[in-house]
């Protein structure tokens, strides 16, 4: 799960929660470029600096983040912690690991349809499974991205 020994999974998992999870996530979708305190403060709309730079620290002393020499910080470690091992990080953007599932299950049924259409008893086991799995991952889908902490 973690790429670096020295990390404590129970401590990470323990402490990655609320604002803290926010600003991480925040710094995950800014994975590039490192972030200062004020300008975190701002896009996360904290209430001052100081709240933005407990945050920041309490990070960097769970070692997945660090600080650069112009006192930015910067993603050290990524990790899959909660919910976000329920997502996937595909450049800025974080998508529900069920949405690629509920994708492939609603082409499979309409590539099926338009190849064999509804001609044989079979077909509308097909159809149904088809349709029955689409729809349990598409509910899925929908239900994580609502539950997402940006």
């Amino acid at each position: 799960m973690f790429s670096n020994s020295n990390l404590d999974e129970n401590r990470v998992e323990a402490e990655l929660k609320g604002t803290t999870l926010l600003v991480y996530w925040h710094l995950l979708k800014t994975r590039k470029q490192c972030v200062g305190v004020r300008e975190l403060q701002r896009a996360l709309g904290l209430s001052s600096p100081s709240v933005a730079l407990y945050h920041l620290e309490k990070l960097r002393n769970l070692k997945v983040v660090k600080k650069d020499k112009s006192g930015e910080y910067c993603i050290k470690e990524k990790v899959k912690v909660g919910i976000l091992q329920q997502f996937v990080n595909i450049g800025k953007y974080s998508l529900p690991r069920f949405l690629f599932y509920a994708v492939f299950f609603i082409t499979a049924t309409i590539m099926y349809l338009l190849q064999y259409g509804v001609t044989f008893i079979d077909s509308v086991f097909v159809i149904i499974f088809g349709v029955a799995a689409s729809a349990v991952f598409l509910y899925e889908s929908i239900r994580l991205w609502r539950r997402k902490p940006f």
